[in-house]
Formats: structure tokens, sequence, C-alpha cells
């Protein structure tokens, strides 16, 4: 998380007037409270509390402050009484006595000058700062670079622009194999290919509607320049460039053979939604790590058919550590990378595959990222669970899971993701549109 990611999250929910409640939570999982608003702009695992949110940082002085740091206090004795976190969103005078305060208080999620530190209780106020920090901002408070290179912000991509942000942009995004048809670079100046290019790159992320309009923001940048966002899929057609119709920007999987090594998340080109199978069917769910029967081999598929996802592995042991080794069948020698083409079908002869063990018969549409994250829950959940333990990964649930998503489905999509072969961001156990294409296929 770099100084700009938390504040660009801290100010979606001062968009949205996210309303205050400690019981209930908004659509990205996060409860809407002082210390759930901290949880979500700090981007944490889980919802903590202000007894818990110090663990996550490191302690400063007030003098110190920046743009993303926290001012925190929790009433030990009795936390009910004046527990509370702000957000500090830089200094608001030069004598540095008052500062813009970004909090979720009653009635919504709000910005606004406030004394230093707070307005009652201001001495018991401790200044921390997010010990997974990256790209540290200047001494004056104001936001630093993103991996050496600030973000100019948006108004150097207006159409028509032509400057050295959107010469870098167009290099960045070829680099992260999001060239316009095969090109270095969409040209020197902002036009419609370069929307396209980075449309496409956001719709890589997993991200949809205002978050993948094309244009880039402080996280776009951030992950472009760190070469930390999701990569096109190898053999992929190129996403966008002249002459591309608009449609081709739509998040469908490119064509390719077989499973990503890297498992890039991107939308299913059209999934027909049905009813998950009864979980009364599972298999392999008794023992942890049991291999499910694969798939019988089948004739050579139709260039670029996407196979399923790879069923469970048996675990092998390296120390003290549990992975999942090599599942699932693997494509034939025939169909080599070589005899890939852009275009070819994505789907293979009716008949011509059996669906993995477990599979649905007709996989059921992405529902998309806020039923999988932190207080999520619901029937989406519900069907996630399932589906995991008819593959086989669902070892972690060795008990009951409650109502909402937890610690032990991140694990259990996450030993999915590793048995697709991916690793780093694209097994961070959420699941994607990619992820739930291969659970279900």
């Amino acid at each position: 998380m770099a100084r700009a990611d938390i504040m660009s999250r801290a100010k979606r929910w001062v968009n949205a007037k996210v309303p205050y409640s400690m019981s209930r939570y908004w659509v990205d999982g996060y409860r809407q409270d002082c210390s759930g608003y901290v949880s979500m702009a700090w981007h944490l695992p889980g919802n903590e509390w202000t007894g818990s949110l110090a663990q996550f940082g490191t302690r400063i002085e007030r003098k110190d402050l920046q743009p993303g740091d926290i001012l925190l206090f929790h009433n030990v004795s009795n936390p009910a009484k004046g527990s509370h976190v702000t957000i500090f969103g830089g200094w608001a005078d030069g004598a540095r006595t008052k500062y813009v305060a970004y909090e979720q208080a009653r009635p919504n999620t709000r910005r606004q000058t406030t004394p230093l530190a707070y307005w009652s209780n201001s001495d018991q106020y401790v200044a921390y700062r997010y010990k997974a920090l990256k790209g540290v901002g200047a001494a004056d408070g104001t936001v630093g670079e993103i991996g050496g290179i600030g973000f100019p912000g948006v108004g150097v991509f207006a159409p028509g622009a032509g400057n050295a942000y959107v010469t870098r942009l167009a290099r960045l995004l070829a680099e992260q194999g999001f060239a316009g048809n095969g090109t270095a670079g969409p040209g020197a100046r902002w036009g419609e290919a370069h929307r396209r290019a980075t449309q496409a790159f956001q719709y890589a992320q997993g991200w949809r509607g205002a978050e993948a309009d094309g244009v880039p923001g402080p996280d776009t940048w951030r992950l472009l320049v760190n070469g930390t966002g999701r990569k096109a899929a190898p053999g992929a057609d190129a996403p966008n460039g002249p002459g591309r119709e608009a449609g081709s920007v739509t998040g469908a999987p490119a064509p390719a053979a077989g499973p990503s090594s890297t498992g890039p998340e991107q939308a299913p080109s059209s999934a027909a939604r049905a009813p998950a199978a009864s979980a009364s069917t599972a298999a392999g769910s008794a023992s942890a790590g049991a291999r499910q029967a694969a798939a019988s081999p089948a004739p050579p598929p139709v260039t670029g058919a996407a196979s399923g996802g790879r069923a469970a592995a048996a675990p092998v042991r390296h120390g003290s550590a549990v992975r999942s080794g090599p599942a699932g069948p693997r494509r034939p020698p025939s169909a080599t990378a070589a005899s890939r083409r852009p275009g070819a079908a994505t789907a293979a002869p009716a008949g011509s595959r059996k669906p993995a063990p477990g599979a649905a018969a007709s996989a059921p549409g992405f529902p998309g990222h806020g039923h999988f994250r932190p207080g999520g829950s619901g029937r989406h959940l519900d069907t996630l669970r399932r589906q995991l333990v008819k593959r086989g990964f669902g070892r972690h649930y060795s008990t009951r899971p409650g109502p909402r998503w937890g610690d032990a489905d991140r694990r259990s999509v996450e030993a999915f993701q590793r048995a697709q072969g991916w690793h780093g961001a694209a097994a961070d156990g959420y699941p994607g549109p990619e992820t739930w294409r291969r659970l279900f296929s």
C-alpha cells in the first residue's frame, strides 16, 4: 500500500457518504464504524477495532504525521467510552494545530478540518503509520512518489494530451502485455487506443464499473509502475488498439491453451447462471488433500479451448510447510503454444471434454468481489463453499464456518488457486472471475 492508495480508498467512503453503523457492513465487506473505515483504507484482511489497530502500525510523533497515517484513541478501561480513530489527510494550517480528518462518524463518513488530535480526549490520541506502507511521502505531508514516479493526476491523460506521462503509460502497458495490436504502444497522444489498453489492464485486475473506466488513477498507476499488476494472459490477442471494436475490452478471457501460470482474474465471456449442486455430493473432503479422480483424457480440443480448474492434489511436504502439488490432466502435446491463434474458439466441441469432478453442469456467473471480502455473507458465499468442498478443497472447514467470510474461506480459495499453478497476487485467497470460472468448470 502506498499513501496515494490509502487516501484514494478513504475518499471512496466520503464520496459514497457511507452511513455509520457498528453492526452493518458496506458493499466492500468492511464494518461501517471508525475502525472498520481504517481497516478498509489500510486494506487490512479483516475488520479490526480500536483495540487491535495499533498492531498494524508503527507509533510516530504527531509532528511527523503524513497523509494515510492515523490518530488512534483506545480507552482501555472502557472501550465504549470515547474510543475513536481518524485518518490524517494533511495539515490545515501552517502552525500545524489543525488537520484534515477523514473519519467514520454519525451520520456518515466525512472529511473536515479538525483540531489536533480531536475535539475531545485530544491528549489521549496516538499517531501510527501503517507498517506495510510503500512510497513514503515528503516531510511536508504531501503524498510522495509511487515507485519513483509519482501519479501525475488524471488531467495529464485528457483526450489529445501528449506528454511524458502518456508516453510512460503506453510503455508500461506494453510491458504488461496490453499494447495495441502488438505495437510497442498506442501512440504519443492520449486517445481511444490508450483508454482501451488501460481499461483492459483494469479488467485484468478484476475491477469493474467506475474502477475500470479506462482512465488511470492512483491504483492503476501504482500497479503499472511497480509491475505488480496482473499481466495479460499468455498467448492472448491484443486487448485493444486502433481498429478493434469497442466491445473488445469487456473483460472476457483471452484465448489461451490450458491453465495460465499467472492466473489473471478476468471475467468470463458469458456464463449461464445455474443453482450450485448440493453439498451432499461432496467428494474428497473427508481427508485433507485427497486427490480427486482426473477427468478422462479427451481428444485434442479446438485450439484455445479453456480447460477446467485443477482438482485438489495430495499435499507435498517440504519441511513443515504443506503445498499442493500439480494435479489434473495436462493438455495433450499436440495442443502446443505454437498452435495458438488469436480469435480461436474458446470452447471445445460438444462431448469432447468431460467436466471436472464436482463441476457444475453450467457454471453460475461470477457475482462480484464484494461478496467475498471481510464481513461478506449470503448465498454466493454458500455456493462457493459447497463447490470448494466438492472439488476437494474443504480441509480448512474442519468446523462448520460461520455465516460471514472468514480465514477458512480465504485459505480454501488460496489452496485452489495454488493448485492452478498460480502464485503471488494471483493466489491471494480471494476469488475473481477466472478463479470462479475454473472452480465451476
